[in-house]
């Protein structure tokens, strides 16, 4: 993945701005090198791989960590303290595509098995109005059916973004952490993190297919909420359990390891940055942008 630069200020204010977040559940840092990822190495090595450490008020779940990923604010603010929304804020503190979507009448786009996460059960759901959602629900909590079920949620994400035109999507796969927690963390979850993989690279072969591709400027991101234990299962604080890490690649971000400690509530702020949508400081994010404010835009190049 390159990008090139932009030759001018007027050709940057013509390229249309775009992202995708890409969530995959339950990934951990550490087992990353011992499975076939190139196309998540092809996004750290166009941009940069980084490590966050889950803050001691965040429960290693996740409930609380996606809240955190796509509001941009931590669980004092956003209260999602666990699996069961109940007892949020987020009509205080939306996700992005709501934001979006409600604020801005942008278009925004969200695919998931997960119930809380589109669906008004558990307290949720987490997104609460993107402007197009598609909830595909796995027949049973096993680790082959959510496999079926991030197949075809990948499907459906295709298909939206090489036929519509979201500014924003968040694509949510999540037969790793499933896995994990029924056959623990050895060869089984290596194969479920490859096949996380081979989805993340037909998203971007989507991207890469639309029709007005060479005129957009992608921003690609993509993260994982918390790890395992070796045993499978999280929610203490071992370091196995309390580490996550986040890539991206874009116009502005530069490449290389981050200069600084990432935290889960930059990704939102990145993709307003990304979508040249200054942050109202009434929103009160705790999160900055990884991208740098004065970088010009570049032409698609993932």
């Amino acid at each position: 993945m390159t990008t090139s630069p932009s030759s001018d200020s007027d050709s940057d204010s013509e390229l249309r701005r775009r992202v995708l977040v890409v969530g995959i559940d339950g990934v951990r840092l550490d087992l990353l090198p011992a499975a076939a990822t190139p196309h998540l190495d092809a996004v750290a090595g166009a941009g940069f791989l980084g490590r966050i450490e889950i803050d001691e008020a965040t429960p290693t779940m996740s409930g609380p960590c996606w809240a955190t990923i796509v509001t941009g604010v931590g669980v004092a603010k956003h209260g999602v303290y666990g699996n069961h929304f109940a007892g949020h804020r987020l009509d205080v503190f939306p996700d992005f595509t709501t934001r979006l979507a409600r604020q801005d009448g942008r278009k925004t786009f969200v695919a998931a098995g997960w119930e809380p996460l589109l669906l008004a059960r558990d307290g949720g759901p987490l997104f609460a109005a993107p402007s197009r959602l598609s909830y595909i629900a796995p027949r049973a909590d096993t680790s082959e059916d959510w496999q079926v079920c991030d197949e075809q949620v990948t499907a459906e994400a295709v298909h939206v973004l090489e036929t519509d035109d979201p500014e924003a999507s968040f694509v949510y796969l999540g037969a790793v952490d499933e896995t994990g927690h029924l056959h623990g963390c050895g060869d089984a979850y290596l194969r479920a993190i490859e096949r996380a993989d081979e989805r993340l690279g037909r998203l971007l072969t989507a991207v890469r297919s639309r029709p007005r591709y060479e005129e957009e400027a992608w921003t690609v991101i993509v993260v994982t909420d918390h790890g395992h234990r070796d045993s499978g299962g999280h929610g203490g604080r071992t370091a196995e359990e309390r580490t996550a890490w986040v890539a991206c690649c874009g116009p502005g971000i530069a490449a290389g390891p981050p200069a600084r400690q990432l935290r889960f509530e930059d990704v939102a702020a990145q993709v307003y940055a990304s979508l040249d949508r200054p942050a109202d400081s009434h929103w009160t994010l705790d999160g900055r942008p990884f991208s740098t404010p004065s970088a010009h835009l570049a032409p698609a190049g993932l």
